[in-house]
């Protein structure tokens, strides 16, 4: 028995000199200085400290690992030091250590899960009288403070509210709905938040040269990633990773373990998306499935690449954040591959599609579902889209020269020579029409009529084929313009007119047409636009609410109408679009019908001597032809007339 007790000794000794220490324990903050993070509490409770306005109660709220019971050890400590309170005390004090291991005498840790009934409270109510034995506070640490029960909470209130002056209370908690709002109200609470990626990625690269490990850049940022925000968890996950790898860890090493997703891969992903590459970005899905990867985390983090690129398009000089260097260039040169309206539309429908995968049993359908509907959208054409290209088509067809035989609408309307082709049939035709001009003096004007229609439809043709031209592009082969037509003066010249500035309805009217003449699209817009007021500085114009849509249209270009109204204006405006019921709407007539009007009302008189079939027709003219007076007279026409409630059309 002698001999075996020294060897017993020996056996019990060895394992406790090498006990190992994991690095949560072994690189926990000591100070306030190695507090990471959390820079608004420490200066909080530093300032408080050195103006010794010490509340009797603390309250620390965050989610797990951000640094909760480190903070509250760190108070004690400045709290209890030799010479304190302090905020710049020394770890090592024989006090401060035995407070940091959780050994002090003064320093009280409970947990709440286990103590929670209202028999512990009433315990430490009794334990609260006594003086502290070395320190100059006796201070209650309560972890997990929710989980104490509705009356443990209500036996604490009042010795929380006026506890001895040597008695602090701090408490710390993951879910503070849970407590009692009278017991919140009797503390100082603090919401220590996420620690940001990059502080963890250098603080686990801080760890790696203290244990002379080889961390890889990549690698210690997919593990700050993968922690969300939890110190302790980073931490442990390198632990882990030193006991699969060894001394040398790489990026692969991280994401094969715990199942992460490179940064580049999902950047490769979302690039894929933009340049619509539907058949490799499938297939890239079916990698990363094969992988045994977590679907439903490689989409949220698909989504917060997109984010990246938006936020990217949006403010070039905004920082990356928590981007690996190596990404940010990925991200810069997709956020020129696509405009912000599209990828806030992307960004909405991969949204969708991370709701409905969360509940779904197939994921990797779903997930394969919105990435086809992402290149959908961003490859599809949308409203803006059309008015643009209609827009420079219009703008491209203003530019051409004008060709011969096209008569403006403001030098030489259609109605106004399309009846002297109708009512002078016998006059000679000019070259032109030399081949078209009946030999049968009587069949004249029908035959004028006809080749009049046959004009009118080619007119309608030649429009439907080049929609930008305005009506005032007329057929050719209908009328043939005078030797020289005088141009319509340009709106913008209205300004400089000796009328000087303009106000009110007729400044609209100018600027009206000065908009027209550099937008064609403008002329529809502004057909069921109402002056409404001018005074003051504003300029308003109408829509009734049955034309609201008018409105959509013209809001992309207020700036412009605002700055062209505001040359013609004796002072710079602000225009505003309003809908009111009291706007009457105005009847909208298409400019292409108003030409051709009176071409299909002067042959439609045709049909009047059509229905006089059975009635004998009066004997053919001579060559000068009858009087109008005398053809309205004839009693058969009259009779023809009151019959079929005809009238006659004299052009």
């Amino acid at each position: 028995m002698i001999l075996r007790f020294p060897s017993l000794i020996l056996l019990y000794s060895v394992p406790v000199s090498a006990t190992y220490q994991v690095f949560a324990r072994k690189y926990r903050p000591r100070t306030f200085h190695d507090v990471l993070g959390q820079d608004h509490v420490v200066q909080t409770l530093r300032n408080a400290i050195s103006q010794d306005r010490i509340a009797q109660a603390y309250l620390f709220v965050g989610p797990r690992g951000t640094g909760k019971t480190s903070t509250a050890r760190i108070l004690a400590k400045a709290l209890n030091c030799p010479g304190g309170p302090s905020a710049d005390f020394d770890p090592d004090d024989p006090i401060c250590k035995e407070i940091g291991e959780g050994n002090s005498l003064d320093v009280l840790e409970i947990d709440g899960a286990s103590n929670n009934s209202v028999d512990d409270v009433r315990e430490l109510r009794e334990t609260v009288q006594f003086a502290p034995s070395s320190g100059k506070f006796r201070i209650y640490y309560i972890d997990e403070v929710h989980m104490l029960s509705t009356a443990a909470f209500n036996a604490l209130l009042k010795t929380l509210e006026e506890p001895p002056a040597h008695v602090k209370f701090i408490f710390a908690t993951t879910e503070p709905q849970k407590i009692l709002p009278t017991i919140i109200s009797r503390c100082q609470r603090f919401d220590l938040r996420r620690i940001p990626t990059e502080i963890i990625a250098g603080h686990l690269l801080h760890i790696a040269k203290e244990e002379g490990l080889q961390l890889n850049e990549a690698a210690a940022y997919t593990i700050a990633k993968g922690a969300e925000g939890g110190m302790r968890d980073a931490q442990s996950m390198l632990d882990q990773l030193v006991a699969f790898c060894g001394e040398t860890i790489e990026e692969s090493d991280v994401l094969d373990i715990f199942g992460f997703n490179s940064a580049e891969a999902i950047a490769e992903l979302g690039g894929l998306i933009l340049r619509r590459d539907n058949a490799t970005a499938l297939e890239s899905v079916h990698h990363h499935a094969e992988a045994g990867k977590d679907l439903s985390r490689l989409f949220a983090d698909l989504i917060g690449h997109f984010r990246n690129v938006l936020v990217r398009k949006v403010d070039p000089q905004a920082s990356a954040g928590d981007v690996p260097s190596e990404v940010r260039e990925s991200i810069g040169e997709q956020a020129d591959l696509i405009e912000t309206r599209r990828i806030l539309k992307l960004i909405d429908l991969l949204a969708e599609t991370d709701a409905r995968m969360k509940w779904a049993a197939n994921k990797k359908l779903h997930f394969e579902i919105g990435v086809i509907k992402a290149i959908q959208a961003v490859s599809e054409p949308n409203l803006d889209d059309v008015i643009a290209l209609v827009s420079s088509a219009a703008t491209a067809a203003e530019q051409l020269p004008a060709t011969e035989g096209v008569v403006s609408r403001a030098a030489a309307p259609v109605a106004t020579t399309a009846p002297e082709l109708v009512t002078a049939p016998e006059t000679a035709p000019d070259e032109s029409r030399a081949e078209e001009t009946p030999s049968d003096e009587g069949e004249g004007a029908a035959s004028v009529g006809g080749s009049l229609m046959d004009s009118f439809q080619d007119l309608q043709k030649k429009r439907e084929a080049t929609p930008a031209k305005t009506a005032a592009a007329s057929s050719e082969a209908a009328v043939e313009p005078p030797a020289t037509v005088p141009a319509p003066p340009a709106p913008t010249e209205t300004p400089q007119s000796a009328a000087g500035r303009l106000e009110g309805a007729a400044l609209w009217e100018a600027a009206r047409a000065a908009l027209i003449a550099t937008n064609s699209l403008f002329e529809t817009w502004l057909s069921a636009a109402s002056f409404v007021r001018h005074d003051e500085g504003i300029f308003v114009i109408g829509f009734s609410p049955e034309q609201r849509f008018f409105r959509d249209s013209l809001s992309r270009y207020e700036k412009d109408i605002e700055r062209q109204i505001s040359a013609l204006a004796p002072e710079p405006v602000r225009f505003v679009i309003e809908v009111s019921a009291e706007i009457e709407p105005i009847p909208l007539v298409e400019i292409e019908d108003e030409e051709p009007e009176p071409l299909e009302e002067d042959f439609a008189a045709e049909p009047v001597d059509e229905s006089t079939a059975g009635i004998p027709e009066p004997e053919e003219p001579d060559e000068s032809g009858p009087s109008p007076d005398d053809f309205a007279n004839d009693p058969l026409i009259k009779e023809a007339l009151k019959t079929f409630e005809a009238r006659i059309i004299q052009s």
